[in-house]
């Protein structure tokens, strides 16, 4: 079981880590590790300073090495010093806010740590922003402790799967090292949603994957029947991906989603 833990004084709480206390009391959880070797280590970007030290205290008690920084700007330095294994981040940072070191972060040709970003806004614009510029999953604030428990888990699962540097469907080949992708002697420029979008259809090719499979797995939101943002992407994905005079490598399966093939 996950040791008692230690509330701090009301005075230094905030309503965001009352609520994870809260949470945390109601129902104390096995320690799910999922690691043999080394300690994992997890980086927080948050300039709540109270929250941060709970959150370190907690990720501490789960058997992580955990570093915390307050500003995007130190948090960089300490990503180029240090391996990591995975990121949470606030959006609300100050000098350099969570958008603008996604997108620094992201630019790291050697960084490949997944990014679990917390965000205080009730609305949606962050969270889609944040997504596109990299982030792996979002997680509003207040928030249960049970689930970014959970989530952790899930993404450093994720992370730890077999790294294949590169990916080929017919002509098609995705350098995840480089972030770069070529159709032939083509370079082909796509914007991280719609690399990560490749991505995993590169990982089935052959297979039709869902708009449900893609919302889940590539936006990490429940399927909405009334959004058609995978079209969009998929739309702008395809002018890139099958020029004019190439064959098509991106079909779509009607009644279902769309299927990677070799084009042949």
């Amino acid at each position: 079981m996950v040791p008692a833990i230690t509330t701090p004084s009301p005075a230094v709480l905030n309503p965001i880590v009352e609520n994870a206390v809260r949470h945390s009391e109601a129902a104390a959880e096995p320690d799910h590790r999922i690691h043999a070797g080394p300690k994992p280590r997890i980086l927080i970007v948050e300039d709540d300073v109270p929250l941060s030290k709970f959150l370190s205290r907690e990720l501490h008690t789960m058997a992580f090495q955990v570093d915390v920084r307050h500003d995007g700007e130190s948090a960089i330095e300490n990503v180029k010093s240090c391996r990591h294994d995975l990121v949470i981040l606030d959006l609300g940072l100050p000098n350099m806010d969570g958008i603008a070191f996604l997108k620094h972060v992201r630019g790291l040709s050697d960084q490949h740590f997944p990014i679990l970003v917390l965000s205080a806004s009730s609305g949606t614009d962050n969270v889609v922003r944040a997504l596109d510029y990299g982030a792996d999953d979002c997680l509003g604030k207040p928030f249960s402790l049970r689930e970014l428990q959970a989530r952790i888990r899930s993404l450093l699962r994720r992370n730890h799967a077999p790294y294949m540097p590169s990916s080929t469907v017919g002509n098609l080949v995705m350098n995840k090292e480089q972030h770069k992708v070529m159709r032939g002697g083509r370079r082909v420029e796509l914007t991280p949603r719609e690399f990560a979008i490749l991505e995993y259809l590169m990982q089935n090719p052959g297979k039709p994957v869902t708009r449900a499979d893609l919302m889940r797995d590539v936006w990490n939101l429940p399927f909405d029947p009334t959004t058609n943002i995978v079209d969009v992407y998929m739309k702008y994905l395809r002018d890139k991906i099958d020029h004019q005079g190439e064959a098509k490598l991106i079909k779509t399966v009607r009644g279902v989603g769309y299927e990677l093939c070799d084009g042949e």
